[in-house]
């Protein structure tokens, strides 16, 4: 067998198994099942790459055979019909995928009562473990899931009441950078379009935003501020009422792509000229002709992030040692300009 691979991953995939071995990720599967339609000579193949590679899902499809779960993952978001949970969906199952695993979407539509609903049929399918976001502080659901055993980790938001691995996004960091911007073109009146700060990532990009304006000596003014809206209609509205102010706002900065969008509408609708900043990038955006600054991150990465963190967390847990240490991991953002020179 030739070695074209360089230095061992230390993470091989069912994928990597497939690829190496030259055989469907199927195949890999069946023969870590112990099937026996496999033909002889192809497991043998698929158990010495497996073996060269270090690979030991093996171990979770024993596992999975023996009725210790069920190969599912649950994924638990508030808003499918934001592009962003598409994308996070994806990074998600990017990586479960190539450990064997399927994965199952739920939407709560920011209800508490439909997470806690959620959760609770996952935990009683047994998924072998679930990616959640959640729709509140309360994860009371969450927390018991997590005691019973089953593997959780927590995406753009953290924990609360409870230890669990998560991956946030830098979502202070990122609304500071783009209110700075508007800042640094001359803006002083900077309004504030996005959901509720009972939210975490509405209260941290509330914050950022805050802290930028502080920064250049400006007190936010409570007028300039529109808290609330979930959605692109919402946020038409709010904007629409800040744009009816006698002395509105010069520039607004949306706390995600949806009050961007919804902003953008109201503008338009206006027929006034504001500048426009955001959070989470989305498809043409380059091309509404409007000056925007948008802070931007990668999603898939995000999901894909989560995923790696709960298959080690899995992996732990099969293998019969003991709990690895909490992980936090953190998304970087960068600006994105767009109908700007």
């Amino acid at each position: 067998m030739s070695d074209t691979r360089g230095a061992k991953d230390p993470h091989p995939t069912l994928r990597d198994v497939a690829r190496e071995a030259k055989v469907s990720a199927m195949t890999v599967s069946r023969v870590l099942r112990d099937d026996p339609k496999v033909a002889p000579d192809t497991a043998a193949r698929v158990r010495a790459v497996a073996d060269e590679l270090g690979y030991r899902r093996n171990e979770m499809a024993r596992s999975l055979r023996l009725g210790g779960g069920t190969g599912l993952v649950g994924l638990v978001v508030t808003n499918l019909a934001n592009p962003f949970y598409s994308r996070l969906a994806l990074g998600v199952d990017a990586v479960v995928s190539g450990h064997g695993l399927k994965t199952v979407i739920g939407n709560t539509g920011h209800d508490l009562a439909s997470e806690r609903s959620l959760v609770e049929g996952l935990v009683a399918r047994r998924v072998d473990g679930i990616i959640v976001v959640p729709a509140g502080d309360d994860q009371r659901h969450l927390a018991a899931a997590a005691a019973g055993g089953v593997p959780i980790v927590v995406a753009s938001r953290p924990p609360r009441g409870f230890s669990a691995d998560c991956v946030l996004v830098d979502d202070h960091g990122g609304a500071c950078a783009a209110t700075r911007s508007l800042l640094a073109a001359g803006h002083r009146r900077i309004g504030f379009v996005g959901p509720a700060p009972s939210v975490y990532t509405g209260a941290e990009r509330l914050r950022g935003y805050t802290d930028a304006l502080a920064d250049a000596g400006i007190t936010r003014d409570e007028t300039h501020l529109r808290l609330g809206p979930q959605d692109t209609d919402e946020a038409a509205r709010a904007t629409a009422e800040l744009l009816a102010l006698p002395d509105p706002p010069t520039a607004l900065f949306c706390s995600n792509n949806r009050n961007t969008i919804g902003a953008f509408r109201a503008i338009r609708a206006a027929g006034t000229d504001i500048a426009l900043a955001g959070f989470d990038d989305f498809e043409l955006a380059d091309v509404l002709g409007l000056p925007l600054v948008i802070a931007a991150y990668d999603s898939d990465e995000l999901g894909r992030q989560a995923g790696r963190l709960l298959v080690r967390r899995l992996g732990e847990d099969i293998a019969g040692r003991g709990p690895a240490p909490i992980h936090r991991a953190v998304i970087p953002t960068s600006l994105v300009r767009y109908g700007l020179p």
